[in-house]
């Protein structure tokens, strides 16, 4: 069994780069956009926390707060990737999408 992951009908090999890609609507990247810039913002904070001595118990709080921004960002990449990647995957006959699936949710986890 390859290490290479094969490209589906939305998952379409880059020739420059070889690498897949996914295809976005408009409204779905300027979501995900505005939460990584929040969470992007978080860091920052954090990094100022470190810098200025904060209580430890304070930045343990916003830590908290930044994993679980990431993991809400991550849940939706994942519902998109299941809804269109994995169900065009499957329709197409590629069953090995599962076991993608089941890889990239032991790593989530």
């Amino acid at each position: 069994m390859s290490m290479e992951p094969e490209a589906g009908p939305k998952d379409e090999a880059c020739p420059a780069c070889a690498c897949r890609t996914t295809t976005r609507g408009p409204e779905l990247k300027k979501s995900i956009d505005a939460r990584l810039a929040r969470i992007e913002g978080q860091v920052r904070g954090l990094r100022r926390m470190i810098d200025e001595d904060a209580y430890c118990d304070d930045v343990l709080a916003q830590m908290s707060a930044v994993r679980s921004a990431l993991g809400k960002a991550a849940l939706v990449v994942l519902e998109h990737h299941m809804k269109h990647c994995l169900i065009d995957r499957v329709r197409a006959g590629e069953e090995g999408i599962v076991d993608e699936l089941l890889d990239t949710l032991g790593r989530m986890i």
